[in-house]
């Protein structure tokens, strides 16, 4: 459990703004426990972005525009940015229509092109939509469901790292999954199997099993595109999967309000 610990806050390090003031081991035993706590990472920015929106719509005069705002601007916030800068690399990488070494460089290039800009204005504007509109109609199983996005996705996140094959040897992806084997995944049924006997206890498990079901959909669509565009993964395309995962993943949450909590 102290390693884990450990792993938690690795990743908070590494995936998150939020400093770490204290220097932690980065040895191949505490990077395995960092990739078994990706889920735990991403229900911790979950609870942080649940207890946001409950804190300003229950406590504040802020208009259900304004939450919508900073939440949004929470989600960028948060986590640094770095996902997002791996879908505006991978997005220039598969725009360029290249062979697969070439969308290799172009995704290190340092500089951010085009198609990168675009595709992360449509990603952030596409994701302030959801949210706005779910603010509208949030009631406490919305609470739930927002904090399952992130769980869902850091958990896609790890799962792609060690099932698919690295397109590179170095970069932040490599050093993760050098760290780690299939074997290690064993903890993540553990977590959802925990999230669905929540959702049993809230009455509520056919909008909790929706996110999941659409989830591992995703997970199956970027293995396949990331051996196919890229010849595997990298720290830019797991990056990529995440903020694609929340984006599926706000907009069947969007959905859910409309056709199943409405």
């Amino acid at each position: 459990m102290k390693k884990l610990l450990k792993g938690l806050l690795i990743d908070i390090q590494f995936f998150t703004a939020i400093p770490v003031p204290f220097e932690l081991p980065m040895d191949k035993p505490h990077l395995k426990k960092a990739v078994q706590a990706f889920p735990l990472l991403g229900l911790v920015q979950g609870v942080i972005y649940a207890l946001l929106v409950f804190v300003l719509l229950e406590f504040t005069p802020f208009s259900n525009l304004a939450v919508a705002f900073l939440l949004w601007l929470t989600t960028i916030l948060l986590t640094g940015g770095i996902h997002l800068d791996g879908w505006m690399d991978a997005s220039d990488g598969f725009f360029s229509y290249k062979d697969r070494e070439k969308r290799l460089e172009i995704m290190k290039d340092p500089r951010t092109g085009a198609f990168g800009v675009i595709s992360v204005l449509v990603l952030l504007s596409c994701r302030f939509l959801f949210i706005y509109e779910i603010t509208e109609y949030v009631h406490f199983l919305s609470y739930i469901l927002i904090a399952s996005i992130p769980f869902l996705s850091k958990s896609l996140m790890g799962v792609l790292l060690l099932t698919v094959k690295s397109a590179k040897k170095d970069g932040l992806g490599a050093l993760f999954q050098n760290a780690a084997t299939l074997k290690a995944l064993w903890i993540y049924p553990v977590y959802i199997l925990g999230v669905l006997a929540l959702a049993i206890y809230l009455n509520s498990l056919l909008p909790i099993a929706i996110l999941i079901v659409t989830a591992f959909i995703f997970f199956v669509f970027c293995c396949r595109k990331a051996v196919k565009w890229f010849g595997g993964i990298t720290g830019d395309v797991l990056g990529a999967a995440v903020e694609g995962t929340e984006l599926v993943l706000w907009m069947t949450l969007w959905l859910l309000h409309y056709f199943v909590m409405g």
